[in-house]
């Protein structure tokens, strides 16, 4: 076995980007790496802004990575990775993602609630035509639940799985998806945290693998004008104080459940605030479009934004489909862990399941906001969910997108998914 030689210190940003760095092994083993907190003032077109907690006018001073002690297994050759949360004078960092999902299990677990989550991502796979644009991948013969060289013909899901099974990434299913050249990878089950770490590794991973094919590999909700959107759905179930899934014990929704639904409702119109986050992600979220525009739900019915599974009482779970792969995935578990849980607290009760085909008939009146903007500024307003996920992060995840939004205003489909593209 190879010893690794250096350590691959790596965080997840605000704009879903693997910030990190290369350091020696006996660097990394002194428990903390130091990171400018600009990072989180850089736009996708490295704009230096002045965003909220960065210190922009204080010479954008270090944070901290505190570094879990353990070490992950690299698809790297001679390389470990190494995970943790971003500090600021020894405290968590406002702007850590993963921080806040760590105080957000916290406060479920001081309530008698352990959450676990699964996460099902989707992307597309583009390659470079002879003038150097990139195009959708050419798979002449796949389709829906596709597997084999029809669906991949340049092996790269192949690759993919290989690469998961050494670095201990596990991936529960890989199959191709709605269109030509687009795929899902689904994660299993694990605590929160793990099963972030796990979606954040696996794409980054991912889309390495691809490139060094020669190919794009893209989690873009709406990459392709004409073809369907790529989510990312966020499964989740709450295990009680002795271990035992709470959501559906007697294979109906328990109380808990209901409540957590009705919060997700509640905060419908804000959350796509925290779960659609590019400009790109409103022309996935349309009407009839299988993804979470509706505010609704029902038990086992793929047109509504919360679909139940109560079939099993061990492996019933929430599933929330409204957020997609652009996201932050500590950011998005976590938006949607505290919507359920102001539910919870606010003993909201559950309006009734959508029981119309929810393409071309649906019961439900409200609905994700038009555009991010909109969707930013109904985040904005909600001051409970703002208060629950993080003042600070939320005005700095606020100040990074409207500007985000002010650049994209005006710009063709094409010209919004190019500036994309390289980094989503």
């Amino acid at each position: 076995m190879t010893t690794a030689n250096r350590t691959r210190a790596m965080f997840c940003d605000m704009l879903n980007l693997p910030r990190g760095k290369y350091v020696p092994v006996d660097v990394a083993a002194s428990g903390a790496i130091g990171f400018a907190r600009g990072a989180f003032a850089v736009s996708y077109d490295r704009d230096l802004l002045t965003v909220p907690g960065c210190g922009f006018y204080e010479g954008l001073p270090d944070m901290q990575l505190v570094l879990d002690e353990d070490r992950r297994t690299s698809w790297q050759a001679n390389t470990e990775i190494a995970l943790g949360d971003l500090h600021i004078d020894d405290k968590p960092f406002g702007l850590c993602a993963r921080s806040a999902l760590k105080r957000c299990i916290s406060d479920w677990q001081a309530l008698g609630y352990t959450p676990m989550v699964g996460l099902e991502t989707e992307g597309y796979v583009f390659q470079r035509d002879q003038d150097g644009i990139w195009r959708p991948y050419d798979t002449p013969g796949a389709f829906v639940y596709g597997t084999g060289p029809e669906n991949d013909p340049r092996g790269l899901t192949d690759e993919i799985w290989e690469a998961a099974h050494k670095a201990g990434i596990p991936i529960e299913s890989m199959n191709g998806e709605f269109d030509n050249g687009q795929f899902e990878l689904t994660l299993r089950f694990d605590n929160a945290v793990k099963a972030c770490d796990d979606a954040f590794l696996m794409r980054s991973m991912a889309r390495e693998l691809a490139f060094k094919k020669g190919l794009l590999l893209s989690f873009l909700p709406k990459p392709v004008p004409d073809r369907g959107g790529s989510g990312m759905h966020v499964n989740f179930s709450l295990a009680d104080q002795s271990g035992n899934n709470a959501v559906a014990p007697d294979g109906n929704l328990s109380k808990l459940a209901q409540h957590c639904i009705a919060g997700l409702i509640a905060h419908h119109e804000s959350l796509a605030g925290l779960l659609a986050v590019t400009v790109n992600s409103y022309d996935r979220l349309t009407m009839g479009s299988m993804a979470g525009y509706w505010a609704n739900w029902a038990e086992d019915h793929r047109m509504v934004t919360t679909r139940c599974s109560t079939g099993s009482p061990r492996s019933a779970r929430l599933e929330h489909r409204m957020a997609d792969c652009a996201t932050n995935p500590y950011q998005a578990v976590t938006a949607v862990l505290r919507a359920a849980m102001l539910g919870l607290q606010n003993k909201l009760p559950l309006q009734k399941a959508e029981d119309l085909d929810g393409m071309e008939r649906v019961r439900a009146k409200r609905h994700i906001p038009a555009t991010l903007d909109k969707a930013l500024d109904a985040l904005d307003k909600d001051k409970q969910l703002r208060a629950s996920v993080g003042e600070l992060y939320c005005d700095a995840l606020l100040f990074l997108k409207r500007d985000e939004f002010t650049r994209l205003q005006g710009k063709s489909v094409d010209e919004v998914r190019d500036y994309y593209l390289p980094f989503v």
